[in-house]
């Protein structure tokens, strides 16, 4: 069966969060799609979990394995995978994410619009099951402080060739058009931050991006607890580049 909409999930050594996100995959009200977990190099059981799941989803599931560690040959990998088997429209989330129930209706409605945005970026909030009150006002102070400085950073000025105004995106969160994807070269494999070299990608291609404030992932705090409010708002940023190193585990 081959469905417009595929949903891409990469994973490095998440054997303790992805059974979450596969179930909370598994809980959306539109599940006419095909899903691409990305066993990235883990020597957990991140891919033994996935591959669990695929024989009893209610949805189609590719497992892939891709050995080059780095979130981006992952994605490149899986989006690539899906546009060769069919798919019209991608949608990415992480593997210590929780996309709420109505994700993939809000990522189809925003893709599907006439006329529509090639790339559609989400909400993100914090996941209410690692941290209290406190803490998930902290992750949502970390991620406005980071799209705040994002949009003044100066590399980010629309004078260096960009048709876009800058606006945050959350690769964990995030969808577009296959053909887009294809038309900017894709996510780029190296270096990090990758994310952001992906966004400024469809900045000079195109004004069609949009934010979608029903297209809701709850995110892991993980980071808070690794690098702090500051440290966090930086990760978002820059998305792991710089001295921060490693996404922490």
């Amino acid at each position: 069966m081959t469905t417009e909409l595929w949903v891409v999930v990469p994973a490095h050594q998440e054997e303790a969060r992805i059974g979450d996100t596969l179930r909370a995959l598994a809980a959306q009200h539109d599940r006419d799609f095909t899903l691409v977990v990305v066993d990235n190099a883990s020597t957990d059981g991140t891919g033994r979990i996935a591959r669990d799941f695929a024989a009893r989803a209610p949805f189609p599931v590719h497992v892939l394995d891709e050995p080059e560690k780095g979130v981006g040959c992952a994605v490149d990998t899986a989006f690539r995978h899906a546009i060769d088997h069919g798919a019209a429209y991608l949608a990415r989330t992480d593997a210590d994410c929780l996309p709420r129930p109505g994700w993939t209706a809000a990522a189809r409605a925003a893709l599907t619009r006439r006329p529509g945005p090639g790339l559609v970026c989400g909400r993100i909030d914090a996941r209410r099951d690692e941290h209290g009150p406190l803490g998930r006002a902290a992750f949502r102070a970390a991620v406005a402080l980071a799209a705040a400085f994002g949009r003044l950073r100066p590399a980010h000025a629309r004078r260096h060739g960009y048709l876009a105004p800058y606006r945050m995106h959350a690769g964990n969160n995030m969808a577009i058009t296959a053909g887009l994807y294809l038309t900017v070269g894709g996510m780029p494999r190296r270096p990090s931050p990758t994310d952001r070299a992906f966004l400024n990608r469809v900045r000079r291609h195109t004004t069609a991006i949009t934010h979608a404030k029903d297209m809701v992932v709850e995110n892991s705090t993980r980071r808070l607890r690794a690098y702090g409010l500051a440290g966090t708002a930086r990760w978002y940023l820059d998305k792991g580049c710089g001295p921060l190193g490693e996404d922490p585990r």
